[in-house]
């Protein structure tokens, strides 16, 4: 029997049941004994067909799911073979321009595979995207960081708590009685577009070398020039930048601050201290940032019972815990000295990181023709503020105001 058959016959089923109750119930009496079994049969039919209802069912789910699995499949693989296409495309003409034989681009409109922007070639969309993933890859402030990957002005929900600026929860008491009304407080950070550019260095002997992977070079190089800069302002900040409105605050921004006693030493209770200042639910992830000489002051520490406080752990992200937290060393850290902000500590996704993918190249050959080089600038904006500023504290030697702001 067909699907429509089988309906139609459960229906049948259903239709005789109800009349036979309806009989019985015009006439006032119960069901005989004939119609009860003939009741009884019908309810096993009708559940026969169920069953077979259900099971075709689950057979067109089945070839369904089959065929449309098989459609995309071959999609899949095509939008795949596609993507690989047009990064072997993008990668053959960044390297064609890098290496002078791309001449065209004051004569090109389009972004296929390369444009003209305000500071040179555009790169393409596939090589920037592996910059990027470079570049986090090898900071992790940058990579733990909370990313907004877009050019132009962004602003971001900002929420502080304090002693008078809270969220009320209360039992009500009596029936009828009001709740306090409170709120934490609620403003904006502003991220806006700070254009910079990473320099590089590419020796003509290289460029001139056909079998060399220069893109795969320029790529490598590219991240950790601006990985050195932009980290150095995540933790440090911008101060004032020439032609430009404002600065990047970067961890600047952050609030929550510990103060040590002295102006020369750390001490352990000072980083319990810093660490408690992290509220519990924000501990799990957190990380240490210290330059290399503060570490080494740190890992002279001992606890009351002899044991060393920072510990070689290879299971961690870096080699080192620190009161069961991953320690990461920047050359961009300031050393101890008065009033310097030597230790931050926190989830770094507290941070908000604004960059964009619509980096820009400029090829120098004429600068350092003396040295048989030609160098390489990577033109990309950024910006950076606190988002959340119960997420990191920061540790400040005694004898200074290290205060940070957020807007």
């Amino acid at each position: 029997m067909s699907v429509k058959q089988l309906i139609e016959k459960k229906n049948d089923l259903i239709t005789r049941a109800e009349e036979i109750a309806q009989a019985a119930d015009g006439e006032n009496r119960d069901l005989t004994e004939d119609e009860l079994k003939e009741v009884e049969n019908t309810e096993t039919e009708v559940r026969s067909i169920e069953k077979q209802l259900n099971a075709r069912n689950a057979i067109l789910g089945m070839a369904k799911e089959v065929k449309t699995r098989a459609e995309a499949e071959p999609a899949a693989e095509e939008k795949a073979e596609d993507d690989k296409a047009t990064e072997e495309a993008e990668a053959r003409a960044f390297d064609a321009h890098i290496r002078g034989l791309w001449s065209d681009l004051n004569d090109r409109s389009d972004n296929t595979p390369l444009s003209k922007g305000n500071n040179g070639a555009v790169i393409p969309l596939t090589i920037a995207n592996r910059i990027i993933r470079k570049l986090y890859e090898i900071s992790p402030i940058a990579e733990r960081a909370t990313k907004y990957q877009m050019g132009g002005t962004l602003a971001i929900p900002y929420y502080t708590e304090n002693d008078t600026d809270y969220i009320n929860v209360a039992f009500q008491g009596p029936e009828f009685t009001k709740l306090s009304a409170n709120s934490g407080k609620f403003t904006t950070i502003t991220l806006g577009d700070y254009v910079a550019g990473a320099l590089s260095l590419i020796s003509r002997q290289m460029i001139n070398n056909v079998n060399f992977d220069l893109v795969g070079y320029v790529v490598d190089q590219m991240a950790y020039s601006i990985r050195r800069f932009l980290e150095g302002v995540l933790l440090n900040g911008s101060g004032a930048i020439v032609g430009q409105t404002g600065t990047v605050q970067g961890l600047t921004g952050v609030t929550q601050t510990v103060n040590t006693v002295s102006t020369t030493a750390i001490t352990a209770d000072d980083l319990i201290s810093l660490q408690c200042s992290v509220k519990d639910i924000f501990q799990e992830g957190a990380i240490w940032i210290m330059s290399a000489k503060t570490r080494e002051a740190i890992r002279k520490l001992k606890s009351n019972t002899g044991y060393y406080l920072l510990n070689q752990d290879v299971t961690s992200a870096f080699g080192q815990r620190l009161l069961g937290h991953d320690v990461y060393v920047s050359d961009n850290m300031p050393e101890i000295g008065s009033g310097k902000p030597v230790v931050y500590y926190g989830q770094m996704d507290g941070l908000a990181l604004k960059f964009s993918q619509n980096l820009e190249i400029q090829v120098l050959r004429e600068k350092y023709a003396d040295q048989n080089a030609d160098g390489i600038i990577a033109w990309f904006s950024f910006d950076s503020k606190v988002e959340n500023a119960q997420k990191i504290s920061k540790l400040v030697m005694g004898g200074g105001d290290e205060s940070g702001e957020s807007e």
